[in-house]
């Protein structure tokens, strides 16, 4: 059973600061030569990426409805939005 909410935005953005942390300890390990602004593009694209894909979901569950577990309240929401 889940304890939270399944957030995709979150986990491709801690992919890419993943990523970028892997790049810079490679680079500090003298394993590779990183140039300095390496980070712009990984960090700034992987935000970039994370906030469509959070997007994306969003829009997914609007019209999906909310969670599963929840029905009670799905029934007491389509109520109320049918009334006003």
């Amino acid at each position: 059973m889940l304890r939270h909410e399944f957030q995709p935005g979150r986990l491709v953005a801690g992919f890419f600061l993943t990523v970028t942390g892997v790049v810079y300890a490679g680079d500090a390990g003298g394993l590779w030569d990183t140039p300095w602004f390496a980070v712009v593009p990984l960090v700034v694209g992987g935000l970039f990426l994370a906030g469509a894909t959070g997007a994306l979901a969003r829009r997914i569950r609007g019209r999906r409805g909310p969670g599963r577990g929840s029905t009670a309240e799905a029934g007491s929401a389509v109520g109320t939005h049918l009334h006003q």
